[in-house]
């Protein structure tokens, strides 16, 4: 446990679901409804910081969240994404894994997912048909 960090001292309300090693909870800033986080029990940064025991926990939380996201909102998609680091965006130094779900027309154009990070190079679609047609 670390002192200060927020994934380490949650209120019992936010929680979803819980085991020995995994806590699930909605996500304080949500980007779509249902929006879920899963988060390991111990205070680690990195996924390449997990247990093989962590690691199958964490997984087995995320399907768990995915079947109740179904039933709940009946998504049409979904979003499985992890900031591992400063340089990838990270903020809370507590490894967490979002399960975003998506919804048809969430957005103008979905294609790319989270290549969008770097806009750029999103569209690399567009940039293969183009080709193709040369």
């Amino acid at each position: 446990m670390s002192s200060n960090c927020p994934f380490c001292h949650l209120d019992n309300q936010q929680i979803i679901f819980q085991d020995e090693l995994v806590i699930t909870l909605k996500d304080g800033y949500p980007i779509s409804p249902g929006h879920i986080l899963i988060i390991p029990k111990r205070h680690i940064p990195s996924l390449f910081d997990v247990t093989d025991e962590e690691q199958m926990a964490l997984l087995h939380a995320l399907r768990a969240a995915q079947n109740e996201l179904k039933q709940q909102y009946a998504p049409d998609g979904y979003n499985i994404g992890i900031n591992d680091g400063l340089a990838a965006g990270q903020t809370v130094m507590h490894l967490h894994i979002h399960l975003i779900p998506r919804y048809t027309d969430d957005c103008p154009d979905p294609r790319g997912g989270v290549r969008w990070i770097f806009p750029d190079k999103a569209a690399y679609f567009t940039i293969k048909n183009a080709e193709l047609l040369d």
